[in-house]
């Protein structure tokens, strides 16, 4: 199993963030989206895991077929992202042409005072979905490891110092965290994490994504199984230059996993994930964001 993503040196970085942090403060994003041209560009010289990993991805869908600007496009797509996270951190949302598709879910988990889990994958924008959530007053708790993108978050934090409070960190040596999600559901609102990533934990299972055996956590089911909550699916692709189009999906009303075959049930829950989420990676190739060995995982 294979947790690289976990230890993928934010450091690297460290100028670069900062520096796009000052210029999209003094200048706006346009002239942060020129610099990224370039920063873009050094990351795939300078990367090769990276341009590795984007490789073994974009071969999923063009085989035989990936060149150097096909790379750099996608890590470019992958910049600017990220640095939209900065602007919607600083509420202005109004540089954005936004699409929700199933916001009558979240509706009606609202009227119902109903809580509910979340399922994301790094794919697209998950702070895109946030911002547009909460204007809709669907405030959104995000669990997850944090210890490996402290950099983004310190600066989208100084941007908007509430930012980081419905931040659930997960400590593998401390279950706190859990109790605080249960209470956030109890309390009716929505958790959302990521199921495309094995934690710490290593604890995963393996499905058919793209063609191939790939690993995925199988903490996020267990969890949904236990709270006895809804799960949902939630995406937010991106397309050039501004747009972003939010999907919310009903996955299950509840998730029950058997004494007897509890292993095989998990797997099944698995496989519904992978296969929705093959369907939203096609929809906008270059939205995918694990640059790192995804399908090593399942070796």
């Amino acid at each position: 199993m294979s947790t690289s993503w976990m230890t993928a040196a934010e450091a690297g970085a460290v100028w670069g963030i900062r520096f796009v942090v000052f210029l999209c403060t003094v200048f706006g994003r346009g002239a942060g989206r020129f610099f990224l041209y370039f920063l873009a560009f050094y990351y795939v010289i300078f990367s090769p895991a990276a341009r590795k990993a984007s490789r073994s991805w974009l071969t999923k869908l063009h085989p035989g077929q990936v060149g150097f600007w096909m790379i750099y496009r996608h890590v470019l797509t992958f910049a600017r992202v990220t640095l939209d996270r900065l602007f919607f951190a600083k509420g202005r949302k109004d540089l954005f042409q936004v699409t929700f598709n199933g916001e009558e879910h979240m509706r009606a988990l609202r009227e119902q005072k109903r809580g509910a889990l979340f399922l994301l994958a790094h794919v697209g924008s998950f702070e895109a979905g946030r911002a547009f959530s909460e204007d809709r007053d669907f405030p959104i708790n995000i669990l997850g490891y944090f210890r490996n993108a402290r950099m983004i978050n310190s600066a989208l934090e100084k941007l908007n110092p509430s930012i980081n409070l419905r931040l659930i960190d997960i400590t593998p040596d401390n279950v706190d965290f859990a109790f605080t999600v249960q209470q956030r559901i109890e309390a009716g609102e929505i958790v959302a994490t990521m199921g495309d990533r094995v934690g710490a934990d290593g604890k995963g299972a393996s499905a058919t994504f793209m063609g191939a055996p790939a690993r995925f956590p199988t903490g996020p089911f267990q969890l949904a199984a236990v709270l006895g909550c809804p799960v949902y699916l939630a995406f937010g692709l991106y397309t050039e230059p501004n747009r972003y189009d939010l999907y919310c999906e009903p996955f299950s009303e509840r998730i029950v996993l058997p004494r007897q075959g509890r292993e095989q049930a998990l797997a099944a829950e698995v496989q519904r994930y992978a296969g929705r989420l093959e369907e939203y990676c096609r929809r906008a190739e270059y939205n995918w964001f694990n640059f790192y060995d995804f399908w090593e995982s399942a070796a």
